[in-house]
């Protein structure tokens, strides 16, 4: 049985955040709040060097050996062995009914390790019963997430993405994780622009408007905050359309 708790207070209520970034509108992620994906600090990205980043899909997975079937692996070790999660796993590798031909997966990797990863799937993506996370916990259809993770309906529009299983090896040393965490979460909005999308949504830490300024990333929570399985967690958008960068250019690697 899953343990749900929620904050008692609506301080963080914006509800009309879901109908402008349904809309297409990005006003409400300017001014005093705004978005800027790109003010982040060039001392963590310097430490990202010789990483590579790719931006795996059943189309293109072929082309790039085991590196799909790694990210599964190094899933399972995170998310079943480290987090005990009750989640689908065979061969070593964990997978769930959102890794189809709709998905991209973004994988950091080095000399054949796979350090840290996320997937993307567009909220638009219909699979049997099944669209998105968050929309499916909103209608019930997740056990282990409650149906008021939202304060409003799930989006559905083109431009709006979702990113799901977002985790850093746990071989990363502490001092280094920032520097790859800030490396990822570009190349996740990198990823996410050109497949289209303006905003991603995700249930992330509650900590997490203080944890992505860190990195230079601005968001916005789109519900209250939530304990599942003692994970203190929130849905949240961020604002990816703003700049378009070149995630790549970084040219000194993982060290301190």
């Amino acid at each position: 049985m899953a343990n749900f708790s929620t904050d008692k207070g609506r301080a963080d209520v914006l509800p009309h955040i879901m109908r402008q970034i349904s809309a297409g509108s990005t006003d409400q992620t300017r001014g005093a709040t705004k978005l800027n994906l790109w003010r982040h600090d060039d001392s963590l990205t310097q430490k990202t060097t010789r990483l590579s980043a790719t931006v795996l899909s059943v189309q293109n997975q072929h082309r790039h050996g085991e590196l799909f079937a790694d990210l599964l692996r190094a899933r399972k070790k995170v998310f079943i062995d480290m987090k005990g999660w009750s989640l689908p796993q065979t061969d070593e590798m964990e997978f769930d009914q959102y890794d189809t031909p709709q998905s991209r997966s973004v994988v950091i990797h080095e000399f054949g390790q796979v350090l840290g990863g996320v997937r993307l799937l567009p909220t638009t993506a219909r699979c049997g019963c099944y669209s998105y996370m968050i929309r499916d916990a909103q209608l019930g259809l997740i056990d282990d997430i409650p149906q008021h993770l939202l304060y409003e309906r799930a989006p559905v529009a083109p431009h709006i993405w979702e990113a799901t299983r977002l985790f850093v090896s746990q071989n990363i040393p502490t001092e280094q994780r920032l520097a790859l965490q800030t490396r990822l979460m570009l190349e996740m909005a990198n990823a996410a622009r050109i497949e289209g999308a303006s905003h991603v949504i995700g249930i992330v830490p509650t900590i997490f408007q203080r944890w992505l300024s860190r990195i230079g990333i601005g968001a916005l929570p789109l519900g209250p905050k939530l304990d599942i399985n003692g994970d203190k967690t929130q849905a949240a958008v961020m604002h990816v359309a703003e700049k378009s960068i070149n995630a790549q250019e970084p040219t000194h690697s993982l060290v301190n």
